[in-house]
Protein backbone atom coordinates (compact mmCIF):
# COMPACT_ATOMS: atom_id res chain seq x y z
CA UNK A 1 0.00 0.00 0.00
CA UNK A 2 1.73 3.41 -1.48
CA UNK A 3 0.78 6.33 1.18
CA UNK A 4 -1.80 7.64 -1.36
CA UNK A 5 -3.28 4.50 -0.74
CA UNK A 6 -2.79 4.81 3.34
CA UNK A 7 -4.14 7.93 3.35
CA UNK A 8 -7.61 7.57 1.16
CA UNK A 9 -8.16 4.43 3.23
CA UNK A 10 -8.24 6.59 6.29
CA UNK A 11 -10.06 9.31 4.80
CA UNK A 12 -12.54 6.88 3.45
CA UNK A 13 -13.10 4.67 6.82
CA UNK A 14 -13.50 8.60 8.96
CA UNK A 15 -16.29 9.08 6.72
CA UNK A 16 -14.35 11.75 5.41
CA UNK A 17 -13.74 11.03 1.92
CA UNK A 18 -17.52 10.44 1.10
CA UNK A 19 -20.34 10.80 3.82
CA UNK A 20 -22.09 8.48 4.03
CA UNK A 21 -24.44 9.65 7.48
CA UNK A 22 -27.51 11.46 7.50
CA UNK A 23 -27.97 12.53 11.58
CA UNK A 24 -25.02 13.76 13.55
CA UNK A 25 -25.74 11.03 16.12
CA UNK A 26 -24.78 8.57 13.36
CA UNK A 27 -21.45 9.81 12.68
CA UNK A 28 -20.60 9.76 16.23
CA UNK A 29 -21.76 6.17 17.00
CA UNK A 30 -19.41 5.37 13.70
CA UNK A 31 -16.46 6.61 15.33
CA UNK A 32 -17.78 5.33 18.59
CA UNK A 33 -16.07 8.80 20.44
CA UNK A 34 -14.90 11.61 19.34
CA UNK A 35 -12.83 14.25 21.33
CA UNK A 36 -15.02 17.30 22.27
CA UNK A 37 -12.66 19.81 24.04
CA UNK A 38 -12.63 22.25 22.26
CA UNK A 39 -16.61 22.34 21.54
CA UNK A 40 -16.97 24.55 18.54
CA UNK A 41 -14.26 22.48 16.90
CA UNK A 42 -15.54 19.65 18.00
CA UNK A 43 -19.29 20.09 16.35
CA UNK A 44 -17.17 21.42 13.10
CA UNK A 45 -15.88 17.36 13.27
CA UNK A 46 -19.28 16.04 13.32
CA UNK A 47 -20.64 18.84 10.73
CA UNK A 48 -16.84 17.76 8.08
CA UNK A 49 -18.66 14.72 8.14
CA UNK A 50 -22.56 15.36 7.38
CA UNK A 51 -23.55 16.44 3.87
CA UNK A 52 -25.66 19.92 4.11
CA UNK A 53 -24.69 20.07 7.84
CA UNK A 54 -24.89 22.90 10.19
CA UNK A 55 -24.02 23.86 13.24
CA UNK A 56 -27.47 23.81 14.50
CA UNK A 57 -27.99 20.59 13.83
CA UNK A 58 -25.16 19.46 15.78
CA UNK A 59 -26.42 21.69 18.97
CA UNK A 60 -29.96 20.40 18.45
CA UNK A 61 -28.94 16.70 18.43
CA UNK A 62 -26.42 17.58 21.80
CA UNK A 63 -29.66 19.49 23.43
CA UNK A 64 -31.92 16.51 23.02
CA UNK A 65 -29.26 13.75 23.81
CA UNK A 66 -28.75 11.87 20.45
CA UNK A 67 -25.46 13.00 21.76
CA UNK A 68 -23.86 12.93 24.86
CA UNK A 69 -20.50 15.10 26.10
CA UNK A 70 -18.45 13.15 28.98
CA UNK A 71 -15.37 12.48 30.12
CA UNK A 72 -13.73 8.66 29.34
CA UNK A 73 -10.83 6.92 27.91
CA UNK A 74 -8.42 9.62 27.98
CA UNK A 75 -9.28 12.22 30.64
CA UNK A 76 -10.72 14.42 28.12
CA UNK A 77 -14.14 15.54 26.81
CA UNK A 78 -16.15 12.92 24.16
CA UNK A 79 -18.94 12.87 22.32
CA UNK A 80 -20.32 9.62 22.15
CA UNK A 81 -23.96 8.51 21.96
CA UNK A 82 -26.09 6.86 24.61
CA UNK A 83 -26.08 3.30 23.79
CA UNK A 84 -22.64 2.97 23.96
CA UNK A 85 -21.57 5.39 26.83
CA UNK A 86 -21.85 3.00 29.70
CA UNK A 87 -19.87 -0.03 28.07
CA UNK A 88 -17.27 2.41 27.34
CA UNK A 89 -16.93 3.88 30.60
CA UNK A 90 -16.93 0.83 32.42
CA UNK A 91 -14.14 -0.46 29.58
CA UNK A 92 -12.22 3.16 29.83
CA UNK A 93 -13.06 5.12 33.33
CA UNK A 94 -11.01 2.59 35.59
CA UNK A 95 -7.44 3.63 34.02
CA UNK A 96 -8.76 7.79 34.04
CA UNK A 97 -9.34 7.19 37.17
CA UNK A 98 -5.91 5.43 38.02
CA UNK A 99 -3.82 8.27 35.82
CA UNK A 100 -6.09 10.92 38.04
CA UNK A 101 -5.51 9.46 41.24
CA UNK A 102 -2.35 11.80 42.12
CA UNK A 103 -4.82 14.85 41.54
CA UNK A 104 -7.25 12.96 43.92
CA UNK A 105 -4.79 13.75 46.40
CA UNK A 106 -3.69 16.55 45.46
CA UNK A 107 -6.83 18.08 46.39
CA UNK A 108 -7.71 15.88 49.61
CA UNK A 109 -10.13 13.94 47.58
CA UNK A 110 -11.00 10.57 48.81
CA UNK A 111 -14.24 7.73 48.73
CA UNK A 112 -15.79 9.71 51.84
CA UNK A 113 -15.69 12.65 50.21
CA UNK A 114 -17.00 11.47 46.85
CA UNK A 115 -19.43 9.46 48.24
CA UNK A 116 -21.12 12.91 49.21
CA UNK A 117 -20.57 14.35 46.04
CA UNK A 118 -22.04 11.99 44.10
CA UNK A 119 -25.20 11.42 46.75
CA UNK A 120 -25.77 15.17 46.64
CA UNK A 121 -25.56 15.93 42.72
CA UNK A 122 -27.97 12.73 42.46
CA UNK A 123 -30.42 14.24 44.13
CA UNK A 124 -30.00 17.93 42.82
CA UNK A 125 -30.38 15.99 39.17
CA UNK A 126 -33.57 13.80 40.02
CA UNK A 127 -36.48 14.57 38.26
CA UNK A 128 -35.44 15.95 34.77
CA UNK A 129 -33.17 19.03 36.37
CA UNK A 130 -30.59 19.63 34.61
CA UNK A 131 -27.86 21.99 36.31
CA UNK A 132 -24.73 24.03 35.25
CA UNK A 133 -21.22 24.33 36.93
CA UNK A 134 -22.15 27.06 38.80
CA UNK A 135 -25.75 25.62 40.31
CA UNK A 136 -23.73 22.16 41.00
CA UNK A 137 -20.81 24.43 43.24
CA UNK A 138 -23.66 25.52 44.86
CA UNK A 139 -25.09 22.06 45.47
CA UNK A 140 -21.68 20.89 47.01
CA UNK A 141 -20.91 23.56 48.88
CA UNK A 142 -24.41 23.55 50.88
CA UNK A 143 -23.50 19.43 51.53
CA UNK A 144 -19.71 21.47 53.34
CA UNK A 145 -17.63 19.92 50.59
CA UNK A 146 -15.11 21.98 48.96
CA UNK A 147 -15.90 22.66 45.03
CA UNK A 148 -13.98 25.24 43.18
CA UNK A 149 -11.46 25.43 40.74
CA UNK A 150 -9.44 22.12 40.16
CA UNK A 151 -11.23 20.55 43.00
CA UNK A 152 -14.90 21.22 41.27
CA UNK A 153 -13.33 20.12 38.24
CA UNK A 154 -12.18 16.73 39.65
CA UNK A 155 -15.71 16.13 41.53
CA UNK A 156 -17.82 16.26 38.42
CA UNK A 157 -15.41 14.18 36.06
CA UNK A 158 -15.66 11.31 39.18
CA UNK A 159 -19.20 11.43 38.66
CA UNK A 160 -19.03 11.54 35.39
CA UNK A 161 -16.27 8.42 35.20
CA UNK A 162 -18.92 6.55 37.99
CA UNK A 163 -21.82 7.05 35.43
CA UNK A 164 -24.07 9.35 37.45
CA UNK A 165 -24.04 12.36 35.62
CA UNK A 166 -23.39 13.50 31.96
CA UNK A 167 -24.35 16.40 29.96
CA UNK A 168 -27.35 17.35 29.96
CA UNK A 169 -28.55 20.66 27.00
CA UNK A 170 -27.25 23.88 26.61
CA UNK A 171 -28.36 26.91 29.10
CA UNK A 172 -27.75 29.49 26.63
CA UNK A 173 -23.72 29.49 26.05
CA UNK A 174 -23.25 27.46 29.23
CA UNK A 175 -23.05 23.49 29.79
CA UNK A 176 -25.33 21.78 31.94
CA UNK A 177 -25.49 18.33 33.62
CA UNK A 178 -28.15 15.63 33.73
CA UNK A 179 -28.57 12.16 35.44
CA UNK A 180 -26.95 9.84 32.97
CA UNK A 181 -30.20 7.31 34.09
CA UNK A 182 -32.36 9.90 32.41
CA UNK A 183 -30.60 10.78 29.78
CA UNK A 184 -29.94 7.94 28.32
CA UNK A 185 -32.21 5.11 29.74
CA UNK A 186 -31.87 1.63 29.26
CA UNK A 187 -28.02 2.32 28.05
CA UNK A 188 -26.13 -1.56 27.08
CA UNK A 189 -23.55 -2.95 29.32
CA UNK A 190 -21.40 -5.88 28.72
CA UNK A 191 -18.81 -8.02 29.82
CA UNK A 192 -15.17 -6.05 29.14
CA UNK A 193 -13.86 -9.09 27.43
CA UNK A 194 -16.69 -8.07 24.45
CA UNK A 195 -16.49 -4.17 25.30
CA UNK A 196 -12.99 -4.86 24.40
CA UNK A 197 -13.02 -6.78 21.42
CA UNK A 198 -16.35 -4.25 20.70
CA UNK A 199 -13.98 -1.20 20.66
CA UNK A 200 -11.12 -2.93 19.01
CA UNK A 201 -13.31 -3.92 16.04
CA UNK A 202 -15.05 -0.57 15.46
CA UNK A 203 -11.78 1.45 16.03
CA UNK A 204 -10.08 -0.02 13.24
CA UNK A 205 -12.95 -0.46 10.99
CA UNK A 206 -13.55 3.28 11.20
CA UNK A 207 -10.14 4.62 11.54
CA UNK A 208 -7.78 1.81 9.90
CA UNK A 209 -4.95 1.67 8.80
CA UNK A 210 -3.91 2.10 11.96
CA UNK A 211 -1.47 0.62 14.41
CA UNK A 212 -2.12 -1.29 17.73
CA UNK A 213 0.15 1.51 19.21
CA UNK A 214 -2.52 3.76 17.68
CA UNK A 215 -5.35 1.74 19.60
CA UNK A 216 -3.58 2.25 22.59
CA UNK A 217 -2.90 5.85 22.57
CA UNK A 218 -6.65 6.39 21.52
CA UNK A 219 -8.04 4.65 23.85
CA UNK A 220 -5.98 4.81 27.31
CA UNK A 221 -5.86 1.59 27.19
CA UNK A 222 -2.63 -0.71 27.48
CA UNK A 223 -1.01 -2.71 24.82
CA UNK A 224 -1.71 -5.92 26.04
CA UNK A 225 -5.43 -5.00 26.05
CA UNK A 226 -4.82 -3.63 22.53
CA UNK A 227 -3.78 -7.13 21.49
CA UNK A 228 -6.09 -9.19 23.33
CA UNK A 229 -8.85 -7.57 21.33
CA UNK A 230 -7.06 -7.73 18.25
CA UNK A 231 -6.55 -11.42 18.74
CA UNK A 232 -10.34 -11.46 19.33
CA UNK A 233 -11.57 -10.20 15.93
CA UNK A 234 -7.94 -11.05 14.34
CA UNK A 235 -9.96 -13.09 11.38
CA UNK A 236 -11.81 -9.98 10.53
CA UNK A 237 -9.00 -7.52 9.16
CA UNK A 238 -5.73 -7.19 6.85
CA UNK A 239 -2.64 -6.71 8.15
CA UNK A 240 0.24 -5.26 5.95
CA UNK A 241 3.55 -3.34 6.90
CA UNK A 242 4.23 0.20 5.87
CA UNK A 243 7.55 1.76 6.65
CA UNK A 244 8.36 -0.95 8.97
CA UNK A 245 5.02 -0.63 10.92
CA UNK A 246 2.34 -3.39 11.10
CA UNK A 247 -1.08 -1.47 10.05
CA UNK A 248 -4.54 -3.22 10.61
CA UNK A 249 -7.31 -1.98 8.39
CA UNK A 250 -10.77 -3.73 6.99
CA UNK A 251 -10.62 -4.92 3.50
CA UNK A 252 -14.32 -4.01 3.13
CA UNK A 253 -13.90 -0.42 2.76
CA UNK A 254 -12.98 0.42 -0.90
CA UNK A 255 -14.36 3.30 -2.25
CA UNK A 256 -13.40 3.63 -5.97
CA UNK A 257 -15.18 7.19 -6.62
CA UNK A 258 -12.19 9.74 -8.16
CA UNK A 259 -13.80 12.84 -6.67
CA UNK A 260 -13.50 12.52 -2.85
CA UNK A 261 -13.38 15.28 -0.05
CA UNK A 262 -9.51 15.47 0.78
CA UNK A 263 -9.24 19.30 1.19
CA UNK A 264 -10.86 20.66 4.12
CA UNK A 265 -10.69 23.05 6.85
CA UNK A 266 -9.39 20.28 10.02
CA UNK A 267 -11.06 20.80 13.17
CA UNK A 268 -8.45 21.05 16.12
CA UNK A 269 -8.12 17.52 18.06
CA UNK A 270 -10.21 16.18 14.73
CA UNK A 271 -10.14 12.13 14.72
CA UNK A 272 -8.33 11.93 11.70
CA UNK A 273 -5.42 13.24 13.89
CA UNK A 274 -5.84 12.39 17.15
CA UNK A 275 -7.03 8.15 16.43
CA UNK A 276 -3.13 8.26 15.57
CA UNK A 277 0.18 8.29 17.73
CA UNK A 278 2.47 8.44 14.91
CA UNK A 279 1.15 11.13 12.65
CA UNK A 280 3.87 11.57 10.26
CA UNK A 281 1.86 10.40 7.34
CA UNK A 282 -0.11 14.18 7.63
CA UNK A 283 3.65 15.15 6.78
CA UNK A 284 4.01 16.10 3.09
CA UNK A 285 7.92 16.36 2.66
CA UNK A 286 7.37 18.87 -0.03
CA UNK A 287 5.96 21.27 2.82
CA UNK A 288 8.49 20.06 5.42
CA UNK A 289 10.32 23.55 5.04
CA UNK A 290 11.10 26.07 7.96
CA UNK A 291 9.34 28.69 5.81
CA UNK A 292 6.07 26.35 6.72
CA UNK A 293 6.76 25.75 9.72
CA UNK A 294 4.57 22.67 10.34
CA UNK A 295 3.32 22.50 13.87
CA UNK A 296 1.51 18.84 14.93
CA UNK A 297 -2.01 18.98 12.72
CA UNK A 298 -3.56 17.47 14.97
CA UNK A 299 -3.89 20.51 17.68
CA UNK A 300 -3.59 23.45 15.06
CA UNK A 301 -6.22 25.02 13.07
CA UNK A 302 -4.40 23.17 10.00
CA UNK A 303 -5.72 22.76 6.21
CA UNK A 304 -5.68 19.09 4.58
CA UNK A 305 -4.91 19.50 1.25
CA UNK A 306 -4.92 15.96 -0.23
CA UNK A 307 -5.13 14.09 2.39
CA UNK A 308 -2.29 15.99 4.11
CA UNK A 309 -1.27 19.03 6.14
CA UNK A 310 -1.67 21.81 3.70
CA UNK A 311 -1.78 25.16 5.01
CA UNK A 312 -3.19 26.97 8.11
CA UNK A 313 -6.74 28.43 8.87
CA UNK A 314 -8.28 31.43 11.49
CA UNK A 315 -11.52 32.00 12.27
CA UNK A 316 -12.50 35.23 13.81
CA UNK A 317 -16.16 36.49 14.82
CA UNK A 318 -16.73 40.41 13.58
CA UNK A 319 -19.98 41.62 13.02
CA UNK A 320 -21.90 38.96 14.07
CA UNK A 321 -20.18 36.92 11.17
CA UNK A 322 -17.74 33.84 11.55
CA UNK A 323 -15.09 34.65 8.91
CA UNK A 324 -12.09 32.57 7.77
CA UNK A 325 -8.71 33.42 7.02
CA UNK A 326 -6.54 30.76 5.17
CA UNK A 327 -3.06 30.70 4.68
CA UNK A 328 -1.61 27.91 1.89
CA UNK A 329 1.97 26.68 2.28
CA UNK A 330 3.92 28.23 0.23
CA UNK A 331 4.41 25.87 -3.12
CA UNK A 332 0.73 24.91 -3.12
CA UNK A 333 -0.81 24.72 -6.84
CA UNK A 334 -3.84 26.44 -8.02
CA UNK A 335 -5.62 23.34 -8.13
CA UNK A 336 -4.95 23.04 -4.19
CA UNK A 337 -5.82 26.65 -3.69
CA UNK A 338 -9.02 26.36 -5.26
CA UNK A 339 -10.12 23.38 -3.48
CA UNK A 340 -9.39 25.40 -0.38
CA UNK A 341 -11.91 27.98 -1.53
CA UNK A 342 -14.39 25.30 -1.97
CA UNK A 343 -13.56 24.03 1.42
CA UNK A 344 -13.95 27.02 3.03
CA UNK A 345 -17.31 27.64 1.10
CA UNK A 346 -18.26 23.98 2.97
CA UNK A 347 -17.51 25.26 6.68
CA UNK A 348 -18.91 28.68 5.93
CA UNK A 349 -22.43 26.83 5.21
CA UNK A 350 -22.02 25.12 8.73
CA UNK A 351 -21.07 28.14 10.86
CA UNK A 352 -23.90 30.52 8.79
CA UNK A 353 -26.27 30.87 11.77
CA UNK A 354 -24.13 30.38 14.66
CA UNK A 355 -22.51 34.63 15.29
CA UNK A 356 -26.35 35.47 14.84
Amino acid sequence: MRSTEFLRQRLINQQIASPASKKPQEIVSWLVAMQAQEYAMAKWAIGLRLPGGRDADIEKALNEGHILRTHLMRPTWHFVTPEDIRWLLALTAPHVKAISAFYYRKNELDQKVFRLANKSITKALQGGHQLNRNALRGVLEKAKIIADGERLALLLMYAELEGIICSGARQGKQFSYALLEERAPGSKTMPRDEALSTLVLRYFTSRGPATLQDFSMWSGLTMKDARDGIASVKSTFIRETIDGREYIFSPATTNTKKNIQSTFLLPDYDEYGISYKNRNALINPKHNTPENNIPDPSFSHSIVVDGRFGGKWKRTVKNNKVQVETKPFAGSTRTQIRAIEKAVKKYDHFVEEEAK
